[in-house]
């Protein structure tokens, strides 16, 4: 691409103008400017981490020799564990929507990976509970999980930083969570201190 020699000193001098303008800022804005790219840059992560998460789960079922079921299946059946929970409560627990939790839970079942039982006292509700063959992929998952853990390392510092993350990542969801509800979002205590 061919550059003017009226192009760069543009742009140049707009990129001046810019750090002249956040040089002059009341540190307030500067701060708020930080925050809103940490906040974007965040977003955006928590994004490519879910979507990274599940090919790490494809990669490992494909190593275990497992065809029949997909990422967000085996995802599904390591948060059932070893739990017996309602479908009403897989959808309330915000990890999966509506239709898309039906089509897996009938898939896992005729795979063999899930049972369906009626609620002896409420013959509306369903129960799901993982058959020995779905709990010895939760046991994978569960391994899996514990040796990525592990190769993170266990220092102090590191462990430390991983449980600012999840405070942090709690924060922020706790945050979208007042928005969905309250339809605002209402700052934290320690905004507000």
């Amino acid at each position: 691409m061919k550059t003017s020699s009226t192009t760069f000193p543009f742009r140049l001098s707009r990129w001046l103008g810019v750090l002249q303008e956040l040089l002059f800022l009341p540190p307030f804005t500067l701060m708020m400017h930080a925050m809103s790219k940490s906040y974007f840059g965040t977003v955006h992560l928590i994004e490519r981490l879910h979507r990274h998460f599940l090919d790490v789960l494809r990669t490992e079922t494909r190593r275990m020799g497992i065809t029949d079921i997909n990422a967000v299946q085996a995802l599904l059946l390591y948060n059932i564990g070893e739990d017996e929970v309602a479908v009403r409560d897989l959808k309330d627990r915000g990890y999966y929507q509506g239709s898309n939790v039906s089509y897996n839970i009938k898939a896992l079942t005729e795979c063999g990976y899930l049972m369906q039982e009626r609620s002896q006292h409420d013959r509306r509700s369903v129960r799901l509970k993982l058959t020995d063959k779905g709990m010895t992929l939760c046991n994978a998952v569960r391994k899996l999980q514990n040796d990525l853990a592990t190769a993170l390392g266990n220092e102090a510092e590191t462990i430390r930083a991983m449980e600012t993350t999840f405070t942090t990542l709690s924060r922020l969801e706790r945050t979208w969570t007042d928005f969905i509800h309250f339809g605002v979002a209402r700052p934290s205590k320690e905004s507000v201190d």
